[in-house]
């Protein structure tokens, strides 16, 4: 008669227990049904948004073929586009961004995460990233209106009486000096790309294990080398992350470089003098465009999405192969 009881309690447990089971089986299922969902949403939208911008821009491609992306012609009268100024443009500031703003950047990581002193490492930290929350069109109105004067009168005279005077490069930096054109918009964007990739660094740089640092230092290393054999080593793809992050951003920057670029379509050796972006021609000329012309807009849209998608796979590859070697090494 008492066990009669405990068969019936041991039961009613193992159907709770069972409905408890069931129930997380069907919440795991539902989780992962709405996750992939998430997923194929943003796979979705993306290829959404180049079926688009393709669909848009076929009519240039048609007209004027694969020859759209190397010549350098943009007639908006008589119909005849080229995407090659654009193109120059945006590669030119972008790589005159990342040339300044990488060295910045590290330095101003490695200084907060490795000498700077405790009272100031909050303080100076925020004030970088809130470099970031500034947007673009401040910098563009403070890059026309107080950069580009100062520039003209006296950062491209001092450029031009050094670095001009050398051979090979020295044509690069001739010309009317006027405070705008390509090297202008590479600097503003320079400022851009800057607390992006500094703030990124700093963050990877801070995940270092302190054992490991405590580890170098202990066997007589000293700053430099822990940071070179250590520190870099540990965090390489987010050190090229944040880079590719803000290669990203200088590449599609719209408001900024159009204020300082000059928005003028010719290629000429001087970095002095005015170019136009992809971004800064789609701002400028979609408001008054053709079919044609919008057509073309649209190609060199989709031109900066493909150089986009190419710097991002490069940048995965140069990842994959720096971890094949590293493991060869070792």
């Amino acid at each position: 008669m008492s066990q009669a009881p405990q068969v019936l309690d041991s039961d009613a447990s193992n159907k709770r227990m069972l409905a408890v089971v069931k129930r997380q089986k069907w919440q795991d299922l539902l989780f992962h049904k709405v996750t992939m969902g998430f997923s194929l949403l943003v796979l979705l939208a993306l290829v959404s948004i180049i079926i688009s911008l393709f669909y848009s821009a076929w009519p240039a491609f048609s007209m004027f073929g694969i020859g759209f992306i190397w010549s350098d012609e943009w007639d908006i009268v008589n119909d005849k586009f080229g995407a090659l100024i654009a193109i120059y443009g945006t590669l030119m500031s972008s790589a005159i961004a990342l040339l300044i703003a990488i060295p910045l950047a590290f330095g101003i990581a490695l200084f907060l995460t490795e000498t700077c002193p405790t009272w100031l490492r909050r303080p100076l930290g925020t004030a970088v990233e809130l470099l970031a929350a500034v947007p673009s069109i401040i910098y563009g109105m403070f890059g026309l209106f107080i950069f580009a004067p100062l520039f003209g009168e006296y950062g491209q005279p001092a450029l031009q009486s050094t670095l001009g005077q050398m051979p090979l490069i020295g044509p690069l930096f001739g010309g009317a000096m006027n405070g705008i054109g390509i090297l202008a918009a590479g600097i503003i964007l320079a400022f851009m790309v800057l607390p992006f990739i500094a703030a990124v660094m700093r963050d990877v740089f801070e995940i270092v294990p302190p054992i490991l640092r405590e580890s170098a230092y202990g066997v007589g290393c000293t700053t430099w080398e822990v940071v070179r054999y250590v520190v870099l080593p540990y965090t390489q793809k987010g050190v090229i992350g944040g880079i590719m992050l803000g290669l990203g951003r200088a590449l599609g920057e719209t408001m900024a470089v159009t204020f300082v670029i000059g928005n003028s379509q010719r290629i000429l050796p001087s970095l002095f003098a005015p170019g136009t972006s992809i971004a800064s021609t789609l701002a400028n000329e979609f408001a008054e465009a053709g079919d044609l012309h919008l057509s073309a807009l649209f190609a060199l849209g989709f031109l900066l999405f493909i150089i986009t998608f190419i710097v991002l796979g490069a940048a995965k590859i140069l990842i994959i192969r720096t971890e094949r070697a590293k493991g060869f090494k070792t």
